[in-house]
């Protein structure tokens, strides 16, 4: 998790193909984390009723949804807050904002509960969405014939294509312009491969 890469533009990251050709078959396009996904826990009871009295930015309703929804803007982080201590963080896109948005929210809950350690506290990655793009258009309809066990094509439906890869293990939507999105990868290194093993089959789908 390390390796994460750094912020490039104070939003979003973007990191190229790594000095590879754009031509060959490990081709890793420019691509741009969107979001994500982390969680920690506290192993204590968290009073979500005293806290949504006293918090700003949230938002606590037991009867539509049993989270306390708590919104921090440095960094951009929305955190789903849960009676039994385990918090969902969501709306980061770096591995930095993900331990800064953790920290933050730990200190917020100290005014709580009691919380020793606070700095050893750190999130669990579980889902980084990224975005690429190769910038040439994509027979969808044949990649999903040539690759029937991996994919779910249903333009009527949505008009992206469905990619499920094994390993690393993340899903793909590919869209006839070129535009892939990743989900489900835990680090750098799975968007990557990810990229990197989706290329020659985009390249043999390509359209002309």
């Amino acid at each position: 998790m390390d390796s994460y890469p750094q912020q490039n533009d104070g939003n979003q990251l973007s990191l190229a193909g790594a000095g590879e050709d754009r031509d060959g078959m490990n081709f890793v396009p420019d691509y741009k984390i969107h979001n994500i996904v982390a969680t920690f826990s506290l192993n204590k009871t968290i009073p979500l009723e005293e806290a949504v009295a006293k918090l700003r930015n949230a938002e606590y309703n037991p009867r539509r949804f049993g989270a306390l929804i708590v919104r921090i803007r440095d960094p951009k982080c929305t955190a789903l807050i849960f009676k039994s201590g385990k918090v969902v963080l969501a709306g980061t896109k770096s591995r930095n904002d993900v331990d800064r948005a953790t920290k933050k929210f730990v200190t917020i809950l100290s005014k709580f509960i009691s919380i020793t350690k606070v700095d050893e506290i750190k999130a669990s990655i579980h889902n980084i969405v990224a975005v690429g793009d190769y910038k040439f258009p994509i027979r969808l309809e044949g990649l999903s014939i040539d690759h029937i066990d991996s994919t779910t094509y249903e333009p009527e439906l949505f008009s992206g294509l469905i990619y499920r890869m094994m390993n690393p293990k993340v899903v793909l939507l590919i869209f006839v312009s070129g535009k892939v999105v990743v989900t489900g990868a835990k680090d750098d290194d799975d968007i990557k491969k990810a990229f990197s093993r989706i290329t020659p089959v985009l390249y043999s789908c390509r359209k002309e």
